[in-house]
C-alpha cells in the first residue's frame, strides 16, 4: 500500500508559520494540519492544492506516494514485485 510522504512541515518552518496559521489559512482544523504532517491523513485534492498555494508550490513538491520498500505487495505466500516505473507518454504527430 502507497504511503504519503509530505512536505508540509519543511515548507511551514521554513516561513515561520505555524500550524494553526496554515489551518486558518486553507479552512481546516490544526488537527488536520498535524494528521498531514505525519502522515496520518490523505488530504483532499482541494485541500493539497490550497496548500500547496500557500506556499507558491506545487502539488508535486508538497506531497509523494511511495511504495512500501520499493515493491508493490502480493497476496500471501506470493513474490512481491517490483515497483513500475512511470513512463513520459509522448504522441507522433
Amino acid at each position: 500500500m502507497p504511503i504519503l510522504i509530505t512536505k508540509i512541515r519543511e515548507y511551514r518552518e521554513t516561513v515561520g508559520m505555524k500550524q494553526s496559521e496554515l489551518a486558518d489559512l486553507v479552512g481546516v482544523r490544526r488537527e488536520t494540519i498535524v494528521h498531514l504532517e505525519n502522515g496520518k491523513y490523505n488530504p483532499s485534492l482541494k485541500l493539497a492544492m490550497d496548500i500547496a498555494g500557500v506556499f507558491h508550490a506545487t502539488v508535486e513538491e508538497l506531497f509523494e506516494f511511495q511504495e512500501n520498500a520499493g515493491e508493490i505487495a502480493a497476496p500471501a505466500g506470493e513474490k512481491p514485485m517490483p515497483a513500475l516505473k512511470p513512463v513520459l507518454m509522448t504522441s507522433n504527430n
